[in-house]
């Protein structure tokens, strides 16, 4: 009877136990620790691989299929010019520290990108902006110097978000901003923890807590999949070992695509790369596939020109430079070139150290020798992206639709050409859809003719994560981790 009585009461205790819950944590590895955690002041993609679309927002954001959305402006009107742009406010937007969102921190927002000492990266997006005013607090115009067909579009970039005022001083390690989820801690050299925002606006997040740790290391990425430690590597760097995971029911990997054009970048300021015919040689001497097969394992799609093969706008190129040492022989010695020693600087991300090897064996097999520079993200982005101390160097240019990079000035390429900056203005004006496809083609074929850089492949996005996690980005068509749909299967 007591034994009968206990089987009752176990039976009983199970019935009444709730199933688990699915986890609402998750550990995601990056192979670069951001600089600074501001996305308007810095250049590094990591910054946005953290913060967009989880702690900041801007009045737009790009969805994972490369859409422009509605982001803290829930609508927007345009003029019939096309030169005014009127954008909607959500209602009831705080920032994490409680402060209310409103017109006026759109106006100090994009005044402060735009400023004669602004230090965003991608100045360039705000340079079309006549003037900022609130119509009231839930409406701002945005009056353009003239009409831009992709002004919601440049609204998007992690370089657009809106910030608090009062946050702005300590936006580099404590930032605040509207999104689903508030800055945590910053272990600098481990790890950056991100916990939800219980006032968010919009529908809240599955995940209470994100935690981005740090591997830049190949061997120690597998290692930390492998054990568990870490639960997905949106951008793994270590293709070599996908097969292996691929068979592990444990895991699944996704391949995707991603903004980023591989290039081999070159001074164009510092002679003999001030010569066209030099550069030229050296797009010609390397072999793309000996990189993509080299330093990715066969995951990449080569590239002729700065723009992604995936857009409908894209022109292949890749014949304009192709593998032909001979032929990048002949013109070093049109040139005049011999002797010739390039220093060759490399960040830390395994397709660069990777690729840089490979590069500077196809380099020496037509009479040029590189110095090759191993270097931290932090002296790469100082010395070469910002002070231009460089000849050559091999990055991923991660930023979407970014081909206007080569109309700027004092840009780490040192590039000039009237023609290209002509065919940019007309662009930045353009509306119609068929005009601005013919401009995109008009200046990659400039930039490809100019042997501007060696252009290489496209990166692809390829991460793994435990089977069992749903909502990740297939594609990067911003660099980004969006959390937001990001949960475990019940």
């Amino acid at each position: 009877m007591f034994a009968r009585f206990l089987q009752t009461a176990a039976l009983t205790a199970l019935l009444a136990t709730p199933a688990l819950a699915a986890p609402d944590t998750i550990t995601l590895a990056m192979v670069l620790e951001p600089p600074n955690l501001d996305p308007t002041g810095g250049a590094a993609a990591a910054i946005d691989e953290v913060v967009y679309a989880n702690l900041f927002e801007g009045l737009t954001r790009i969805g994972p299929d490369g859409s422009v959305k509605p982001g803290l402006a829930e609508s927007w009107d345009v003029a019939d010019d096309g030169k005014a742009y009127t954008f909607h406010l959500r209602p009831g937007v705080t920032f994490h520290d409680g402060a209310g969102f409103d017109a006026q921190d759109v106006i100090f927002s994009l005044d402060r990108a735009r400023a004669p000492d602004s230090t965003n990266a991608q100045k360039g997006l705000f340079e079309g902006i006549e003037t900022v005013e609130a119509i009231d607090p839930q409406t701002v115009r945005v009056t353009l110097k003239a009409p831009d067909g992709a002004f919601p579009f440049k609204m998007a970039w992690g370089d657009a978000v809106m910030l608090d005022p009062a946050s702005v001083k300590e936006i580099a390690t404590h930032p605040v901003g509207t999104g689903p989820f508030k800055f945590g801690e910053w272990k600098q050299g481990d790890h950056i923890t991100l916990t939800a925002y219980d006032g968010y606006w919009g529908e809240k997040p599955a995940l209470k807590t994100a935690t981005f740790r740090f591997i830049g290391d190949p061997t120690a990425a597998f290692a930390a999949i492998m054990a568990g430690d870490i639960d997905a590597f949106p951008i793994y760097p270590a293709p070599e070992t996908l097969a292996q995971i691929q068979s592990d029911p444990r895991f699944k990997v996704l391949v995707g695509t991603t903004e980023g054009e591989t290039i081999l970048a070159m001074n164009n300021a510092k002679a003999p790369l001030d010569n066209a015919r030099v550069r030229e040689a050296i797009a010609h001497a390397v072999n793309r596939q000996d990189i993509i097969d080299g330093a990715m394992f066969g995951y990449g799609t080569p590239i002729g020109t700065h723009f992604a093969p995936h857009h409908p706008d894209y022109t292949d190129l890749t014949a304009k430079s192709a593998h032909d040492p001979e032929l990048a022989k002949k013109l070093l010695a049109d040139a005049g070139v011999t002797n010739l020693t390039l220093r060759l600087a490399l960040p830390p991300t395994p397709y660069a150290r990777r690729g840089g090897e490979i590069v500077a064996a196809e380099l020496r097999a037509i009479g040029i020798e590189t110095q090759i520079t191993n270097m931290e993200w932090a002296q790469w982005l100082e010395q070469v992206y910002k002070n231009a101390d460089y000849d050559l160097t091999i990055i991923s240019h991660v930023e979407p639709m970014d081909i206007g990079i080569y109309g700027r000035d004092k840009y780490y390429f040192n590039y000039q050409n009237p023609a290209l900056r002509e065919v940019l203005t007309k662009l930045d004006a353009a509306t119609d859809p068929s005009e601005r496809s013919n401009l995109l083609k008009q200046a990659q074929e400039i930039i490809a003719n100019d042997y501007v850089n060696a252009y290489l492949f496209q990166l692809a996005k390829t991460g793994v994560a435990k089977a069992e996690i749903e909502g990740l980005w297939e594609n990067a068509p911003m660099p980004a981790n969006d959390l937001t749909g990001v949960h475990w299967k019940d």
